[in-house]
């Protein structure tokens, strides 16, 4: 059984890894959108926020249905990812941005029958010591959300559609692994149970709203620095007279490769000093990287790649422990209308950070535009210290009210 769950944990982070090249195939290829449908900047941000858009309305209505408990959930996840891919392939033919949007949102939507299913399917192969697979799980979502930078870089010369078809492909491929490669879980799942008429208690829940604040602050800065980080290497490199294809690099590598790193080891530490000073700890580091980071724009190449290695690493090392918070001051029947309304939310306020960069970026340049996002990560340190006195109080016991 243990061979078995290790194989099981392979498939679904590889199924992950190739369902995520979905989530910003259109955005590494704007510049050939931009032509096409004629984009503004603040188009362009819509671009990328359409996604959680429809990742939160996917996933808000699939709690609400109950889809994931009605449906066998590896079926559940093949279907999501052939619609996705089929979606993001018809970006082909799209002649307006309206469509375009449309598609994008759509596929956002497909996406939220992909990962939430995945973070079930890890519960129910690993129902104890789940923390290095939820770990490498993240670590899968992170190179996939980085892939169509990686796929850009490597068909550099080519049509940019080529893009959008390779990132299909894989969707397509993950649906295969998923629905054929992949047996049953060996623990029978548990309801997922979502109310609204429970979200009372999850707002009177100090401790679990305290930890959702910290996951809003998070998200805040999140996917505002996974859009707009390669636009700013792209820049930045551009004053240097560097080649295009070294800030392509630059982007994978501190998104995929280092934000995979940071979510292993940001599991490991979890463990070890506790969730909230993990959170606080990463939150700090990436706040820092978001508000310098400006100042080697242009200058200090080896400086500006260093920089965004680290906040790529920290940015996402966090990610897991917010809903492990939650699970743990929850009250079992309300906690899966808490970790849906924390995920929710949190897409939600990803989806105002992306479009007010390029609009403050137009205004104070790309030297202080990301200290935006930092306001995220300093209130949300501010709310997981308060969670820090619950987890000495509670010693990960019994959920506290």
């Amino acid at each position: 059984m243990k061979k078995n769950r290790w194989y099981a944990l392979s498939i679904i982070s590889l199924s992950v890894f190739f369902s995520l090249s979905l989530w910003f195939s259109a955005s590494v290829i704007a510049d050939d959108l931009r032509e096409r449908w004629a984009l503004t900047p603040l188009m362009e941000g819509w671009l990328s926020a359409a996604v959680p858009v429809g990742f939160v309305a996917g996933a808000f209505l699939s709690a609400v249905l109950g889809l994931a408990d009605r449906f066998n959930t590896r079926k559940l996840f093949a279907l999501s990812a052939l619609a996705g891919g089929i979606l993001n392939m018809l970006i082909l033919f799209a002649d307006t941005i309206s469509i375009g949007l449309l598609l994008r949102i759509l596929t956002g939507a497909a996406l939220a029958g992909v990962y939430p299913p995945a973070v079930k399917l890890i519960s129910l192969w690993f129902p104890k010591q789940r923390g290095a697979a939820i770990g490498i799980l993240i670590a899968a979502l992170t190179l996939g959300t980085s892939l169509p930078h990686a796929l850009f870089l490597f068909t550099s010369g080519t049509e940019a559609g080529i893009v959008l078809i390779l990132s299909s492909l894989l969707a397509f491929t993950a649906a295969v692994l998923m629905y054929g490669a992949l047996g049953e879980a060996p623990v029978k799942p548990n309801p997922s149970v979502f109310s609204i008429g429970l979200l009372s208690k999850v707002i009177k829940n100090r401790p679990v709203m305290l930890a959702n604040y910290g996951y809003f602050g998070h998200m805040w800065e999140l996917y505002g620095m996974w859009t707009w980080l390669p636009a700013f290497l792209a820049a930045s490199f551009a004053q240097s007279a560097v080649p295009d294809e070294w800030s392509t690099a630059a982007a994978f590598t501190a998104i995929g490769a280092a934000g995979a790193i940071g979510c292993i080891a940001g599991g490991l530490l979890a463990d070890r000093i506790g969730r909230s000073l993990l959170t606080i700890a990463a939150m700090g580091i990436s706040a820092a990287c978001a508000l310098s980071i400006g100042w080697t724009f242009g200058s200090a190449l080896w400086l500006t790649i260093l920089l965004a290695v680290i906040w790529g690493a920290s940015v996402i090392a966090d990610s897991a422990q917010f809903s492990a918070a939650v699970s743990d001051f929850a009250e079992p029947e309300y906690t899966g209308t808490a970790l849906t309304f924390q995920m929710c939310i949190g897409f939600l306020i990803s989806v105002i950070s992306i479009n007010l960069i390029p609009v403050f970026q137009m205004w104070m340049g790309w030297e202080w535009v990301f200290a935006i996002l930092s306001i995220g990560p300093v209130l949300g340190m501010a709310a997981m210290w308060k969670v820090r006195a619950y987890e000495k109080k509670s010693a990960y016991s019994t959920p506290v009210n």
